[in-house]
């Protein structure tokens, strides 16, 4: 699919990888939706995405009528919808039992399900009824989906059952629904970055990060910068015989237990 005559939803756009891609789907000609829990963390997007072409929302991707609001407004605004990128995500993390004894809160692991894994599956819903709507192209597509899985789906360490399990079930439900949407034209692809330069990380000390880069890091021996996952979304939308697959973008990547 070309990306300069696309209509992109981007969640997550805020920071990150979903502001990183928001900004390289603009550049190379995409109209962008981008969307966040918080709206007022968008604006710096209106600096490097021409205003005729950004279009900005706060919601949250786990309610149904805030995320729909966000497809009915880019159908408003831009005609149509073409491309989903799902990086909306929390990692809060906790032990399944804690040292004092104390088990892992709930509320903890509702909060991670719903964002990364309901979220996830909201957009996609929503997205594609708008997509089938879509002139198919030369290859008949009508839309792609983008989600973010994550290497802590097979390489999950201390504390991240929640985390771990949002993001291998979003690598589970990559094939199930991508053969639910083929014959509408539909491709769907995950993405399971290992250790990136993002928000997630960005409170470790220098110390701490580079410890972890020489322990499990293979090459190159640096974390990853949010445009590459930026890159390889847009590769995705672009290469029509990607689908139905999660792709590791993780340097070699292997995770400890702690």
């Amino acid at each position: 699919m070309e990306i300069g005559s696309t209509v992109a939803l981007v969640t997550g756009a805020a920071s990150g990888l979903g502001r990183a891609t928001a900004q390289r789907l603009a550049r190379q000609g995409a109209a962008v939706v981008a969307v966040d829990r918080d709206e007022a963390r968008l604006a710096p997007l209106a600096e490097s995405i021409a205003a005729e072409r950004l279009l900005t929302r706060a919601v949250d991707v786990a309610d149904a009528a805030q995320v729909q609001a966000a497809v009915d407004a880019a159908l408003e605004r831009f005609g149509a919808l073409h491309v989903a990128v799902n990086c909306a995500g929390v990692a809060d993390a906790a032990k399944t039992v804690d040292a004092k004894g104390e088990p892992f809160p709930l509320a903890t692991w509702d909060k991670v399900i719903a964002i990364n894994l309901t979220g996830t599956f909201n957009v996609i819903r929503l997205a594609a009824v708008a997509m089938i709507r879509n002139a198919p192209n030369g290859d008949g597509e009508r839309g792609v989906i983008v989600n973010t899985s994550s290497g802590a789906a097979w390489q999950g360490q201390m504390g991240q059952a929640a985390y771990s399990a949002s993001k291998a079930a979003v690598m589970g439900l990559t094939l199930p629904v991508a053969r639910d949407l083929a014959g509408h034209g539909i491709r769907v692809v995950s993405i399971a970055p290992g250790l990136f330069d993002t928000n997630m990380v960005a409170g470790l000390p220098e110390k701490v990060s580079r410890s972890i880069i020489d322990r499990m890091i293979l090459f190159p021996s640096r974390m990853g910068q949010a445009e590459e996952f930026a890159h390889l979304a847009c590769t995705i939308v672009e290469n029509a015989y990607l689908n139905a697959t999660t792709i590791s973008l993780d340097a070699g990547a292997r995770m400890s237990g702690r």
